[in-house]
């Protein structure tokens, strides 16, 4: 395994990466049984780092990964009896496969998700999963996501993060609950676990929390994709479109968050003409829906429609200077009131700090660090540091830099962080 070609080993890591909750999601549906569905799924992988390397990697590699999947299972079920109707099921797959013209062909990806995904998300949010054990389980399933990267995106321990998924498995398995798209009137009643895992792989794509890459932008795509199928299924539900907004919003400025060298590149120093129009426009047009929505039920806008607010400040602003910063620090005011979060009161220390200055902001970063509800999170230490830096404070800015940068287990932020650490061992040029 050590002398496979280095080309075909990242092809099949990609492939696997990407592939892997298209590929558990189709297998559910045919065994029933999602651990059963992921160790087909492995089963797939390593025939992958076996064969790629000899044979080239295939035109199709999900497709790929899912024929050989399904084979493994038949080789399975064809010795157990129990399983033959499962068998059958199978094997017209494979059969409709060599009809399309390529192996694990799938008539839905064109559309942008199949049915399978769909089902799986609803599945791994069942009301009667615990929450934090759906959203782990969602994250794991739908997102693709490891067991580490549930931990940071919760700020837990990663035996905490391991255990609410093997909990939610368990309790799927223990109440047989089906793997299905649910009757419309069930809907409503998962929908914000739903949204929130969607929320959260959008974020894991957004700033990756490992890795060598700033962002993973599949994952952006899949939340996106998400997002948007649920306005269609969901019309009238306020919080759907305002999720909706917030992903199409935030999705816009992609592009300018990074340079050609992979760098990370801050918000105010971002080439705004590189901002996606058409993504900014459909988020302008869902945060209508979202409002009307909410007008027509007589309540008031929920936390994504609020973040969305945020975001659609952010994208009226032609250059930073125009930013209103102080409608943002009041939509940053009202989502702390009504949704309290040390997260939330973080964001609205940098608001707060472009309106009246880095010591107004500090004063509230200081008051959620007292809290130690945030402890090993980097952002605050980052923006701590951002704000010690302001105020002239560069010995104390230095050490919160380099904290930030212990903490966080991506390369690009790293680096982006240990640069600001340096400056601020530099000569004041004053």
């Amino acid at each position: 395994m050590n002398n496979e070609p280095a080309p075909a080993r990242r092809a099949v890591e990609a492939a696997w990466r990407i592939e892997w909750p298209q590929l558990v999601a189709g297998l559910t549906r045919v065994v029933g049984d999602i651990d059963t569905a992921e160790e087909f799924a492995q089963d797939a992988h390593v025939a992958a780092l076996e064969q790629w390397p000899r044979e080239g990697v295939p035109a199709n590699p999900g497709g790929w990964l899912m024929s050989v999947a399904k084979r493994r299972a038949i080789d399975r079920f064809r010795r157990d009896a129990t399983f033959a109707r499962k068998l059958a099921l199978l094997g017209r797959d494979l059969l409709d496969e060599q009809r399309s013209g390529f192996p694990g062909a799938d008539a839905n990806i064109g559309t942008g998700i199949s049915d399978d995904m769909l089902r799986m998300i609803f599945t791994t949010c069942h009301p009667a999963l615990p929450r934090q054990a759906r959203v782990a389980l969602t994250l794991r399933m739908v997102g693709g996501l490891t067991t580490e990267e549930i931990a940071r995106a919760y700020v837990v321990t990663k035996s905490t993060a391991a255990q609410r998924i093997v909990r939610a498995k368990r309790i799927i398995k223990t109440l047989r609950i089906p793997y299905e798209v649910p009757e419309e009137s069930e809907l409503a009643a998962r929908v914000d676990a739903v949204l929130e895992v969607i929320y959260l792989i959008f974020n894991e794509g957004y700033a990756a929390s490992s890795g060598e890459d700033w962002m993973r932008g599949e994952l952006c795509d899949d939340a996106l994709r998400l997002a948007r199928i649920l306005t269609v299924l969901l019309p009238t539900e306020p919080e759907v479109h305002g999720l909706a907004a917030l992903l199409e919003l935030q999705a816009s400025r992609l592009d300018a968050r990074s340079d050609a060298a992979r760098r990370l590149v801050p918000l105010p120093d971002q080439d705004r003409s590189r901002w996606d129009q058409l993504l900014i426009r459909r988020g302008f047009a869902a945060l209508g829906r979202a409002h009307a929505t909410a007008r027509q039920r007589g309540a008031p806008p929920g936390p994504y429609a609020l973040q969305a607010a945020i975001a659609a400040a952010h994208a009226s602003a032609r250059t930073p200077e125009d930013t209103d910063w102080q409608r943002i620090a009041g939509l940053y005011a009202i989502l702390a009131q009504r949704f309290p979060s040390p997260v939330i009161e973080l964001n609205r220390a940098v608001a707060i700090t472009m309106v009246h200055g880095p010591t107004a902001g500090l004063e509230l970063v200081d008051a959620v660090e007292e809290t130690g509800m945030l402890d090993s999170y980097h952002l605050l230490h980052a923006v701590r540091a951002d704000l010690l830096a302001r105020l002239g404070r560069h010995a104390e800015a230095r050490r919160e830099f380099i904290r930030a940068a212990e903490l966080t287990a991506n390369a690009a932020e790293q680096s982006h962080l240990r640069a600001r650490a340096e400056d601020c061992a530099k000569p004041d040029p004053g």
